[in-house]
């Protein structure tokens, strides 16, 4: 018997998907490679010249605004799938409870701002992004608090099907990693020009590195249960408990590890994960489309079948790594 071809809606949701895919290759493929850490000017003098060159590269006064603007896109990021994705689960449950507008208030804020901070190559943090960051850490810890009530008070408790069917316990953190993302950008401004950027006393660049590997390996738990329930019917659905999982230990070795060496594969493992936001974000919409009435019947199946906004949360902090292993590049503090 011949295998059927795909047909309709999930032919053109297979289309989006390879378009994203395609798309996503190129932009890596033709991406600029990074100048080394090390003064190449260096390499081009005689041996006994070279000798006298400078162990530490001077400080790039451009770099610490540079990498809090890729924090502001990867706040932005995560920020804009929180956004959508609350919007849809919120509709679902009818916003019962007034508080389920809040995430939506507080994500389009954080959105906002991190616009306004991609944009600003100024130094010094802006009272107003800082304000609404605040806020959006303070939304996600008081979500998560409504959602393990909402658990709790289910019969069975935290039972599986619990855990599986009623309000998503990682969720409400993914607003509080955009808060925290645009709060670390606000922190890195904040260095004068003349010293290698410090958070709190310690370099920004392992301080950046250590909490975004973290927030990563908090987003894969919420993605492994949720592909749990799916049984992952599909093999692509290991991708996103495996890929970022290594994307963190790597990341989280280069923050602890040497600072000021390149990290090949720990770049490139950050921009894959990236692009498996985006082609997360296309299974999902194959997911939608082979549902009963695919497409046609989107008000059903756009709420019952997989989160098409969720997977970028991936891609914004696999954008914040990659801003951290810039600043563990421009600025070594060994």
């Amino acid at each position: 018997m011949g295998t059927s071809k795909p047909t309709g809606d999930t032919a053109t949701a297979i289309a989006v998907l390879s378009g994203a895919t395609v798309l996503g290759g190129v932009a890596l493929a033709l991406r600029q490679p990074r100048a080394p850490a090390n003064d190449t000017r260096a390499s081009l003098l005689p041996w006994v010249e070279r000798s006298k060159a400078p162990a530490v590269p001077p400080l790039d006064s451009k770099a610490t605004v540079r990498a809090a603007r890729r924090l502001n896109r990867a706040a932005g990021t995560i920020a804009a799938s929180v956004l959508v994705d609350s919007a849809i689960e919120h509709y679902r449950g009818a916003f019962h409870n007034e508080a389920m507008v809040t995430p939506l208030i507080s994500a389009s804020l954080s959105l906002l701002a991190s616009v306004h901070g991609t944009a600003d190559d100024r130094r010094g943090a802006h009272v107003a992004r800082d304000l609404v960051y605040a806020a959006a850490g303070l939304t996600g810890l008081v979500g998560t608090g409504f959602h393990i009530y909402n658990i709790s008070r289910k019969p069975g408790g935290f039972s599986w099907q619990n855990l599986f069917y009623s309000a998503p316990l990682g969720a409400p953190a993914a607003i509080s990693l955009s808060g925290m993302l645009g709060f670390l950008s606000e922190r890195l401004r904040n260095n004068t020009t003349d010293s290698r950027p410090t958070i709190l006393g310690r370099p920004a660049g392992r301080v950046i590195g250590l909490m975004t590997s973290l927030g990563l390996m908090g987003t894969v738990g919420e993605a492994g249960l949720l592909h749990f329930r799916g049984a992952y019917h599909n093999p692509a659905m290991y991708l996103p408990v495996t890929m970022p999982p290594i994307a963190a230990a790597l990341l989280g070795a280069s923050a602890l590890g040497e600072a000021g060496r390149r990290k090949p594969l720990t770049r490139w493992w950050l921009r894959f994960t990236a692009l498996l936001g985006f082609v997360g974000s296309g299974f999902h919409i194959i997911g939608v489309a082979r549902n009963m009435g695919g497409w046609r019947n989107w008000k059903q199946n756009l709420l019952d079948g997989p989160p098409i906004p969720a997977p970028p949360s991936f891609t914004g902090l696999a954008l914040a790594g990659l801003a951290a292993l810039g600043l563990l590049e421009d600025h070594p503090d060994d």
